[in-house]
C-alpha cells in the first residue's frame, strides 16, 4: 500500500509556533518565569546527581568495609574449625568437615542471614564436597574472581549479581579467599553480601531527591512569577498609559502605590506626562495661532492683490504703447504677481491640511489619461528647457479610484520638479497597475539627489541647491503639497536619486479606496542603477514636520 501525499499543516497548527514566539518576545513575565524554571531544573539536576553520587559512594564503601571485615573474621573462624576437626580423636570425613565449617559460618550470619557462604572445591582432585547456604548458586561467583583468588592466594572481592537456585537474584558483594582444609586440600571460601537494603535506601533517597527537586522547581517558578509580576505590573501600566497618551488621552496617569523604587518611577513618569501635556497644549495653541495667521494673511492679501492684479493687467495689455523699460517692468510685474498668487494658493492649501479640513472627492478615473493630460500641460515648459517628456503606459486603460484634481496637482508638481532639475535631458514617465495598486514614476536624468537631499526633498520651502536659479516660478511648497495629497489617498510618495544619475519619484496609489497598500508595481530604483545607491531594500523612512520620505 502506498502512502498518500502528506497534507500541509493547517493554518492554526502553523500559526501556533509563531504565536508562542510572539508571546515569548512580548511577555517579560513568561521569559523570567521560564528562565527561572530552566535554571532551577539544571541546578537541581546537578545537585541531585552530586547528592545521589555521595550517598551511593558512602553506602557502598560502608558495605564493602563491613563485608571485607566479616569475611576476614569468617575465614579465621573456618581455619580454626578445620584445624580442630583435624586434631580430634577420631578421623572425620571431608564431607563432615566441610559441613561443620559451613554450618558454623551460617550461624555467624544471624537470622535473617546478613550474608551467604559458598565453599567451593577449586582445584582439589577427586569428588571433593562443596557446600553453600540458603540455596545460593555457585554461578554467583564470577570466574575472574575465582582465578584471582587461586592465583594470588589472597583475599579478593568484587561487585556482582547474587543468584539463587530458586531463581532469585540480588545485587551484592562477593569476598573470596583460599581456605586450607586439613586432610582434604585447599578450598575457596566466598562470602556473598546482598545489597538489598542499600538498594532500598538508594531508591528512597532517589525518590526523595526527585520529589523534592520537582517541588522546589515548582515553588521557585511560582516565586519567580510572583516577584516578576510585582515588577512587570508597573511596567505594563506605564506601557498602557504611554499608549493611551500617544492616542491623545493626555490626562492618563499611572497609579502610585507605596514609596519604593517603582513608586518613584511612577511619580517620575506622571511628572513627565504632565510636562508633555503642557508642552503639547502649548504647541497646539501655537500651531493654531500659526495656522490662523497663515490663513488670515493669505485671505487678507487677496483683496489688495486683486487690485494690484487689475492695474498690472491693464499695464501688461498696453505694454506695446509704453517705453521699452516700462514695458519690461510691466512684464516682470505680471510674472511676479503670478508667482505671488501661486504662493498664496499653496499657503491656503497647506493651511487646510494643517487644519485637517482637506477632503477627497473620489471617482473612478483613467490614470493613463490623467498622466498624459499633465504631461501635455508641462510640455511647453519642458520644451523651453530643452527636455522631452516621454510617457510609457504599461497598461491602458488604468482605472483608479482617486481625487483627479489632487492627483493632477501631484503629477504637475513632479513634472515641474523634473523639468527644473532635468538639465535639458528627457523626462521618462511610466504608469501601470496590478489590480490592487497603481504606480507612476517620473524619472529625470539631471543633477540627481544626495542622501541628505532625499531626506529633506519634501520639506516645506526646501531647495536642493539654494544657489541655483529658479526658472519654473515654484513656491517651494509643491512637493510638500504633493506629499499631503498622497497621504490623503493613503498612498506612497517616494524619492530616489544619485548625483550625476538623475532622480526618480514614485507615486503609488491604491486602486480602490478600501485597499491597503503593501507593495508598488514599479521599482523605485531605475534598472541598472541598483548598485548606485543602497537600493530599495534599504529603504529609510525619514519623518519631519512635513514629510515622510522613503529612499
Amino acid at each position: 500500500m502506498t502512502a498518500g501525499p502528506t497534507s500541509p499543516p493547517t493554518p492554526r497548527a502553523a500559526s501556533a509556533p509563531m504565536h508562542l514566539v510572539t508571546l515569548w518576545r512580548r511577555s517579560l513575565l513568561l521569559r523570567v518565569t521560564v528562565t527561572t524554571l530552566i535554571l532551577s531544573i539544571i541546578v537541581m539536576t546537578i545537585l541531585g546527581f552530586l547528592l545521589l553520587s555521595r550517598v551511593t559512594t558512602g553506602l557502598l564503601d560502608s558495605a564493602e568495609r563491613t563485608a571485607v571485615t566479616e569475611a576476614s573474621a569468617g575465614l579465621a573462624d573456618a581455619q580454626r574449625i578445620s584445624a580442630a576437626a583435624a586434631s580430634g580423636t577420631s578421623a572425620a570425613s571431608p564431607a563432615s568437615i566441610v559441613d561443620t565449617i559451613v554450618a558454623s559460618l551460617a550461624t555467624r550470619a544471624g537470622s535473617p542471614p546478613q550474608y551467604d557462604v559458598l565453599l567451593l572445591a577449586g582445584e582439589i582432585d577427586g569428588a571433593a564436597p562443596e557446600r553453600g547456604t540458603n540455596l545460593v548458586s555457585d554461578a554467583s561467583v564470577p570466574p575472574e574472581l575465582r582465578d584471582t583468588v587461586m592465583a594470588t592466594g589472597l583475599q579478593s572481592w568484587t561487585y556482582t549479581e547474587i543468584r539463587y537456585l530458586d531463581g532469585r537474584s540480588a545485587p551484592g558483594i562477593v569476598v573470596g579467599a583460599p581456605l586450607a582444609v586439613t586432610d582434604v586440600g585447599t578450598y575457596e571460601l566466598y562470602y556473598l553480601f546482598p545489597l538489598t537494603n542499600e538498594a532500598s535506601t538508594l531508591d528512597l533517597v532517589r525518590s526523595t531527591v526527585v520529589g523534592t527537586g520537582i517541588l522546589l522547581v515548582v515553588l521557585l517558578g511560582a516565586v519567580a512569577a510572583v516577584v516578576t509580576r510585582q515588577v512587570v505590573a508597573p511596567v505594563r501600566s506605564a506601557a498602557r498609559v504611554a499608549e493611551q497618551f500617544s492616542e491623545g488621552h493626555l490626562r492618563e496617569r499611572m497609579a502610585v502605590r507605596g514609596e519604593d523604587d517603582l513608586a518613584r518611577l511612577a511619580m517620575a513618569f506622571n511628572d513627565m506626562a504632565a510636562s508633555l501635556e503642557q508642552q503639547i497644549h502649548r504647541l497646539e495653541e501655537l500651531s493654531a495661532v500659526q495656522q490662523r495667521f497663515v490663513s488670515d494673511v493669505s485671505h487678507e492679501l487677496r483683496t489688495p492683490l486683486t487690485t494690484i492684479r487689475m492695474a498690472a493687467d491693464l499695464l501688461f495689455e498696453s505694454r506695446g504703447e509704453l517705453y521699452p523699460p516700462t514695458a519690461r517692468s510691466a512684464e516682470l510685474l505680471q510674472n511676479q504677481l503670478d508667482r505671488f498668487e501661486n504662493l498664496l494658493g499653496d499657503l491656503l492649501e497647506i493651511s487646510r491640511y494643517d487644519a485637517g479640513a482637506a477632503v477627497l472627492d473620489l471617482e473612478i478615473v483613467d490614470l493613463v489619461a490623467l498622466v498624459k493630460r499633465a504631461a501635455e500641460s508641462a510640455r511647453p515648459l519642458a520644451e523651453r528647457r530643452g527636455s522631452e517628456i516621454v510617457v510609457t503606459a504599461l497598461v491602458d486603460p488604468c482605472p483608479v479610484e482617486c481625487d483627479p484634481r489632487r492627483v493632477d496637482r501631484i503629477l504637475r508638481n513632479l513634472l515641474d520638479n523634473a523639468v527644473e532639475h532635468g538639465e535639458g535631458q528627457p523626462i521618462d514617465v511610466t504608469v501601470t497597475e496590478d489590480g490592487s495598486a497603481a504606480a507612476i514614476t517620473v524619472r529625470d536624468h539631471g543633477v540627481g539627489l544626495t542622501d541628505d537631499s532625499i531626506a529633506h526633498v519634501f520639506d516645506r520651502f526646501w531647495r536642493a541647491d539654494p544657489a541655483r536659479a529658479r526658472t519654473t516660478g515654484g513656491t517651494g511648497l509643491g512637493l510638500s503639497i504633493a506629499l499631503e495629497d498622497t497621504r490623503l489617498h493613503a498612498g506612497w510618495l517616494e524619492a530616489w536619486g544619485t548625483p550625476g544619475e538623475g532622480a526618480c519619484f514614485r507615486l503609488t496609489l491604491p486602486c480602490r479606496a478600501e485597499v491597503t497598500l503593501e507593495h508598488s508595481p514599479l521599482p523605485l530604483v531605475p534598472p541598472g542603477l541598483e548598485g548606485a545607491s543602497d537600493g530599495e531594500d534599504d529603504v529609510e523612512i525619514v519623518e519631519t514636520d512635513a514629510a515622510e520620505v522613503r529612499a
